[in-house]
């Protein structure tokens, strides 16, 4: 029989017609109550036995984590918390979980640390939390596509394996197919790698962005949405070795335009799950509330989870200088009284997420746009200005988290670009390509990265980036 899901179920009025649900066992009380989730729901669904109607066997093997097929009636809730319930008349164990063993697992009915989920990564989707977290983040990459899709954009799948660093960072993974043991050699005794897969050296992307540049020039709008990788080893609440990026690069859009674009999308995709993922937003609410009980009153948070999503969604984005921030947080009282981990004594300060929090937070009370960045701290490719000091770079800031979307104009200026390449020891051979697109028809372009982890962390509240991607890959860890 055709099963109905439970999301769907909890929305429906009691019938006369029996209906099927498969789900997973989350509590089994007075041998009569089971409470059933599927998934598709953050609420369980009740269901009630006569236990003298079943076999003694059966009702033994219905334990918390065993898989079920119930069939039955939807009727009126005689207990507070749901309006209906399933009046059993047939169960059919799918599969069975054994308490001894369950209680060694996340599974076992008790709170657990996000440590110790992260631990069993493969079962932590099935708790509360975990659920939440995940639909959230199908739904918000759902909005991500509908939102380019629906003006416009073309989406572009950029390479995996590149030989060129976008960020010139050149914090990446190598990939190789030589033998690591006993690799070619050339004359001056270093790897040959024109004996390789590939005939050069290749590595895994940490941006998309060079390669959507020149779709951007034939197709007009392009985004891509796809993994990328940093060999940074840092073991922070804020990074992880592979992760998400969105990057949308647009021909004809000068810098204030890329202002735009990024305040629309994000409004865009978090007034989705403002309006498609109430019940789970809800949860993860009150759990904030209840983990900021714990917490001293200096350290809690000043917005509720919804409050904070409102707060981006309802209020026009502030666009600020760089250098107007930067007289801002050196006259404030924090920096003045030292408050700050890091004191803004002059112009040319890479700002920290304390200061980018201070302005969206305390200074403005609305999220931030800052543009016109100092060159010496930006990418290469980066639209120089008029004064030879700033390139035409923005960062959108949000509250509790900081930088959230890095963009900027792209250099469109062959000679230009050239020299810039040439100053920060950029290979003109190896990107030859991207000094194409300035000899062929060149033109004012522009685009973004966000980082999706970043927003779901964002939207979900949780606290560590690791707890927002089914499987991280950090420092020292690649299990799963």
């Amino acid at each position: 029989m055709k099963h109905t899901e439970i999301a769907h179920i909890l929305q429906t009025e009691p019938t006369i017609n029996e209906l099927t649900i498969r789900g997973w066992v989350r509590s089994f009380r007075s041998n009569r109550f089971i409470a059933v989730n599927d998934g598709s729901t953050i609420k369980n669904l009740q269901c009630v036995l006569d236990f003298e109607n079943f076999d003694q066997d059966l009702l033994k093997d219905i334990t918390t984590g065993a898989c079920l097929e119930i069939t039955g009636e939807l009727v009126k809730s005689q207990g507070q918390g749901q309006a209906v319930e399933v009046q059993v008349s047939s169960i059919n164990i799918l599969g069975t979980a054994d308490p001894e063993q369950v209680k060694r697992t996340i599974l076992s009915p008790k709170r657990h640390s996000l440590e110790k989920l992260r631990e069993q990564a493969h079962l932590r989707v099935r708790t509360n939390t975990f659920g939440a977290v995940m639909r959230l983040r199908s739904k918000l990459s759902f909005a991500v596509h509908e939102y380019f899709q629906k003006n416009g954009f073309n989406y572009m799948h950029t390479p995996i394996i590149t030989g060129s660093d976008a960020e010139g960072a050149g914090e990446m993974f190598r990939v190789s197919a030589l033998d690591p043991k006993n690799p070619p050699l050339d004359d001056k005794g270093d790897v040959n790698y024109k004996e390789d897969f590939f005939a050069k050296e290749t590595n895994l992307t940490v941006s998309g962005q060079l390669e959507a540049e020149t779709f951007a020039m034939g197709l007009g709008k392009v985004y891509t949405f796809g993994p990328t990788f940093r060999a940074e080893n840092s073991n922070t609440s804020r990074h992880l070795a592979e992760f998400w990026m969105i990057e949308p690069e647009v021909a004809f859009n000068d810098l204030a335009d890329n202002m735009d674009l990024a305040e629309d999308f994000i409004k865009y995709v978090i007034t989705y799950v403002l309006e498609n993922c109430q019940d789970d937003l809800l949860f993860l609410e009150q759990r904030l509330i209840q983990e900021d009980k714990s917490k001293p009153a200096a350290q809690r948070q000043e917005m509720t989870l919804r409050e904070k999503l409102h707060f981006v969604v309802d209020n026009n984005f502030k666009r600020v200088s760089y250098t107007e921030a930067i007289d801002i947080l050196k006259n404030c009282k924090p920096n003045k009284k030292k408050k700050f981990k890091y004191l803004i004594d002059q112009w040319g300060a890479d700002l920290q997420s304390e200061h980018e929090r201070f302005l969206v937070e305390k200074h403005f009370k609305c999220p931030v746009i800052l543009f016109d960045y100092p060159a010496t701290i930006k990418a290469f490719y980066m639209r120089l200005n008029e004064d030879q000091k700033t390139v035409r770079a923005m960062d959108v800031l949000f509250p509790g988290i900081g930088e959230i979307v890095g963009g900027s104009q792209r250099e469109e200026r062959y000679d230009v670009l050239k020299q810039k390449m040439k100053a920060m020891d950029i290979s003109e051979e190896e990107l030859y390509w991207y000094l194409d697109l300035r000899k062929f028809g060149t033109c004012t372009h522009s685009g973004f990265g966000l980082g999706f982890e970043r927003l779901v962390l964002f939207v979900t509240g949780m606290g560590n980036i690791r707890d927002v991607i089914p499987y991280p890959r950090t420092p020292g860890n690649a299990e799963f």
